[in-house]
C-alpha cells in the first residue's frame, strides 16, 4: 500500500473554501507556498496532460492522502473533477489537484496545526508564478462560474 509521501509526490494539492453567500474565495497557504505537501521547483512551468494518465496521480488517493495528513473530516472536503492542471518538472510531470472544503466558514482550526493560513487571492502577490497562476485557474473556475462550482 502507497504512503502518503508516495501519493503525494507526483502531485500537489490546493486547498480553498469559498463562501457562496459572501462569494469570498480563499486558498490555503503554508508559508510561501499554495501547494502541498511542497512547493514546485523554480523552473515548473505548466503543461498539458501527459498522454498516458498514470495511477501515481489518482485524485480520490491524493484527497484521501490529504485528509489523512491534515487529519480533515471527509465528509467536509470535495475534489474538484472539472480542476485538471499539470506542471512539468525536471523530475518529471506533477499533478495539482484542488480540493474544497464544504464547512460553512474556511476551517483555519484544522490548518493551524500544520501552519496553514487562509488567504484571499488578492494576498497571494509575491508568490510563485506558476502558482499564481493556478490561483487564477481556481479563481476563474469558481469565482467566473457563478460560485459554488467544484
Amino acid at each position: 500500500m502507497d504512503t502518503q509521501d508516495d501519493v503525494l509526490i507526483n502531485n500537489r494539492v490546493m486547498l480553498v473554501h469559498f463562501d457562496s453567500y459572501s462569494t469570498a474565495l480563499v486558498f490555503a497557504k503554508w508559508n510561501d507556498t499554495l501547494l502541498l505537501p511542497a512547493a514546485l521547483p523554480a523552473s515548473a512551468e505548466l503543461t498539458s496532460a501527459p498522454d498516458e494518465l498514470a495511477a501515481a496521480h489518482d485524485g480520490d488517493a491524493v484527497k484521501a492522502a490529504v485528509i489523512e495528513r491534515l487529519g480533515l473530516n471527509p465528509a467536509e472536503v470535495v475534489r474538484a473533477g472539472d480542476f485538471n492542471h499539470w506542471v512539468s518538472t525536471e523530475t518529471g510531470p506533477v499533478r495539482v489537484h484542488l480540493l474544497r472544503f464544504t464547512t460553512f466558514e474556511a476551517p483555519k482550526a484544522a490548518l493551524e496545526p500544520h501552519g496553514g493560513v487562509f488567504r484571499p487571492i488578492s494576498a497571494l502577490r509575491g508568490g510563485a508564478p506558476v502558482e499564481l497562476l493556478l490561483a487564477r485557474e481556481v479563481f476563474n473556475l469558481i469565482v467566473g462560474a457563478g460560485g459554488g462550482k467544484g
